[in-house]
């Protein structure tokens, strides 16, 4: 059966209102990226930066998933082969939308990891500055998530998971953001068909097969029926 590597970007959430770094008048518009997106960030200014994830993180709990989160749970749950979720994402909409085993390259808002020991808990609704460890005590609780400068999680996994990919697919991604931008290269170098779903053209879109653009909510799931043989 065939492989289906899906890689989803903020464009997949924008309809439940979580709104990407590149919006006008949201919370990211509100600070530079390397004061509350970078580990020299929040050495400098820890408040700042637990205040802004915290702010997000309440704001995430307000949405609900879309069409195109439940479209994908669908997806993975009809598909007779294996559909992987790798997100660039920090919410928790695909699960929440029924989604399973979903692979958090960036990490999520509702996890909190110790700068000191690298365990892992997860985070409470307001985080502190010098938030204790749950594991080894110390002062060095910060957002699990992964900020400009630092590895992505997973990447093993999903590099294997892209080398027997029989079809990719990126949905809402701006195809500015690397690694993640350049998965469609390690998808076309397993043969797989590439496919992008967008509001509009990404900064790699001529390297996809067929692309279809508009709201997510419209086209993630016509291509899910269209897959699945209900269209």
């Amino acid at each position: 059966m065939e492989k289906i590597v899906i890689l989803t970007g903020a464009g997949i959430s924008a309809e439940s209102g979580l709104g990407t770094f590149r919006d006008e008048g949201g919370l990211w518009s509100q600070h530079r990226i390397e004061d509350v997106a970078t580990p020299e960030g929040f050495a400098r200014n820890p408040g700042l930066v637990q205040g802004f994830y915290n702010a997000r993180r309440a704001q995430a709990a307000q949405v609900q998933p879309n069409a195109a989160h439940r479209a994908l749970a669908a997806l993975q749950r009809d598909w007779p082969g294996d559909v992987v979720i790798v997100t660039q994402n920090v919410d928790g909409l695909h699960e929440a939308g029924g989604a399973r085993d979903v692979l958090h390259m960036h990490g999520t808002l509702a996890g909190a990891l110790c700068a000191s020991c690298g365990h892992r808990w997860a985070a409470p609704d307001d985080m502190k500055v010098g938030e204790p460890c749950t594991d080894c005590g110390a002062p060095s609780g910060r957002p699990d998530v992964v900020w400009f400068g630092e590895t992505p999680y997973f990447m093993d996994q999903i590099y294997d998971h892209l080398a027997k990919a029989d079809i990719f697919a990126a949905i809402g991604t701006s195809g500015q953001v690397y690694p993640a931008a350049a998965f469609v290269h390690e998808a076309i170098a397993a043969g797989a068909l590439t496919v992008e779903l967008n509001l509009a053209p990404s900064a790699v879109v001529s390297n996809f097969d067929e692309t279809r653009f508009g709201p997510a909510s419209e086209t993630v799931p016509a291509w899910v029926d269209a897959l699945l043989g209900k269209r």
